[in-house]
């Protein structure tokens, strides 16, 4: 664990820091902001599950307040112009997904546990599972989710702290967020933080 704390402290002591708490302000805004827009980053973690982050991005943008008014075949028909994957699931999702603007809103102006909230969104969001509730509280302004996908996996495995999974079930999506939550201790980083500079150390970027 002491190499890849090493490289972290380095990043932190490097211009890099400057773009992770960019991010992570930008994230924050989005507590101020209304519930179309938090849905509409919802709708972006719905699309990312096995697609690229760039690419997911672009098309995001390009489509942006169509997450709220197209109807199911007008989304279908967008996101196959734009060269999206999976264009019919995604869009069946989307749509689904609106019923719960509501509940999304009230919750985020509750005191509810951050860990029931999450659960909250695995159980009732089709397409979201525990890597993407994660990622989208993470970019709502939530700090203390850790978004474990094959990049931190692999950067894990790289460094001798896990052995790479063979499936990623529940419990172990749990075990590896301890894990980061260890290193994240050690480092007086939150989770959303630790995040961003993981993913830098294995892609050289930071995205969202």
């Amino acid at each position: 664990m002491n190499d890849l704390l090493e490289s972290i402290k380095n990043l932190r002591n490097s211009e890099v820091k400057n773009k992770v708490d960019f991010k992570i302000n930008e994230f924050e805004t989005f507590k101020n902001k209304s519930i179309d827009d938090i849905f509409k980053e919802l709708c972006f973690c719905i699309m990312t599950a096995n697609c690229s982050a760039e690419k997911c991005i672009e098309i995001h943008e390009s489509i942006s307040d169509g997450f709220i008014r197209f109807k199911r075949d007008d989304l279908t028909k967008k996101f196959k112009e734009l060269g999206y994957r999976y264009p019919n699931i995604r869009s069946e999702y989307i749509i689904e997904a609106r019923n719960y603007k509501t509940d999304l809103k009230n919750l985020f102006e509750s005191d509810i546990e951050e860990k029931k909230l999450r659960d909250f969104i695995v159980t009732n969001i089709k397409g979201l599972g525990y890597k993407e509730a994660s990622h989208f509280l993470r970019n709502v302004g939530f700090k203390n989710y850790a978004i474990v996908d094959f990049h931190i996996v692999d950067l894990l495995v790289k460094h001798n702290l896990i052995e790479k999974p063979k499936s990623m079930t529940k419990k172990k999506y749990f075990e590896i967020e301890e894990i980061l939550k260890t290193i994240a201790e050690r480092l007086k980083l939150n989770l959303a933080e630790l995040d961003l500079y993981l993913w830098y150390l294995e892609t050289g970027k930071i995205l969202k």
